[in-house]
This record gives C-alpha cells, sequence and structure tokens, in this order.
C-alpha cells in the first residue's frame, strides 16, 4: 500500500481523453457507439412481440401465425 501514497495524479490526464474535441457523447466513448443502440432494438423487438402475442392470444390464437 506505501506505492499508493505518492502516486501521480492521473484524473487531468484522463479529463482530456474523456473531454477530447471528437464530437462524441460519453456513453460513446464509455460503452461504445453499438452498446446503447443495440440494447434499444433489443428492448423494443421483445416489446413489439410481446404486444404482438397478447393481441393474438386475445383474439383466442395460440399460436404465433395462423388461426389455431
Amino acid at each position: 500500500m506505501a506505492g499508493w501514497i505518492n502516486r501521480e495524479n492521473r484524473v487531468p490526464q484522463y479529463q482530456r481523453i474523456m473531454q477530447g474535441a471528437d464530437n462524441l457523447r460519453l456513453w460513446e466513448k464509455a460503452r461504445g457507439k453499438w452498446m446503447i443502440p443495440a440494447y434499444k432494438v433489443l428492448l423494443f423487438t421483445t416489446f413489439g412481440s410481446s404486444m404482438y402475442m397478447m393481441g393474438r392470444l386475445v383474439l383466442g390464437h395460440k399460436t404465433w401465425f395462423g388461426k389455431n
């Protein structure tokens, strides 16, 4: 633990990296550009399929397609 006491302060260096002029949002730098859109696709797909199947169950159909 003695090495942590006189350690260099790297916060300004990390702030320069995160607050650079690259016109990216913070979540894009921290998580990547693909994570939030992929999450939204998954979220809306599962929500939409749940609503579709609930509507079919209300109408009396117990399968995804057809009139069974």
